[in-house]
């Protein structure tokens, strides 16, 4: 059997391929009931989206920044700025819904794809979760396979420009086929886990998987 993680870095070579050659994108795999709004959410308009956070933007000089990508992985690692913009760069469109019922289509991201921060770090085959630690205190766990897909990326930059603060930058992490409160802002760590570990919100009566169109809000 193919390990996931080999899988999700084939997946994100034929789609980065499939691009160069000017071929159409796949279909849409995020719209699960067929429909690419999720019960219960309602579109917003205009280039910019609401502000939700912990009440904490902190502000992070990018000479000091710092990612850490470790726990269950066969080569934990560290990154700053200059190092973490050396990798590989993407960028997606892909749409983004809110636990607070609204969303909104067509985000350009752009940044690292998570495949290739799997690749590098190597999982352990017993590795089932991640775990994202932000600067602000916040954390949330991710189930491993719900990163696997093409799209989930650190995103470092949003519509050709830099990520603002107030929207988690200067790295925040993107998982489009989720709740966006499972994408941590201000994200410093990364930690792959054997068992899982409930984060800030899912301590708090939130829900584990976060599925937009099974309407996933609490637990």
């Amino acid at each position: 059997m193919i390990p996931l993680h080999i899988e999700a870095k084939e997946r994100w070579a034929a789609k980065m391929k499939a691009r160069q050659a000017g071929l159409p994108p796949a279909p849409r795999d995020a719209v699960r009931s067929g429909e690419r709004l999720p019960p219960g959410q309602h579109l917003t308009q205009g280039g910019a989206f609401p502000v939700l956070d912990l009440g904490i933007q902190p502000r992070i000089d990018l000479p000091r920044w710092r990612l850490k990508i470790g726990g269950a992985v066969e080569t934990p690692i560290e990154f700053g700025w200059e190092a973490f913009n050396a990798i590989p760069q993407v960028d997606d469109v892909s749409d983004f819904h809110c636990v607070t019922t609204w969303s909104k289509y067509d985000c350009r991201w752009a940044g690292v794809a998570f495949a290739t921060l799997i690749d590098l770090v190597r999982p352990l085959p017993e590795a089932r979760f991640v775990f994202f630690t932000s600067s602000d205190s916040y954390s949330t766990n991710v189930p491993m396979e719900s990163l696997l897909d093409d799209d989930v990326l650190i995103a470092t930059r949003f519509d050709g420009e830099a990520l603002s603060r107030e929207h988690g930058g200067p790295a925040r992490v993107i998982v489009p086929k989720l709740y966006a409160w499972k994408g941590a802002k201000f994200v410093k760590e990364i930690e792959f886990l054997t068992e899982d570990r409930p984060g800030f919100w899912e301590q708090r009566g939130y829900s584990n998987t976060a599925c937009p169109w099974k309407e996933e809000r609490f637990a």
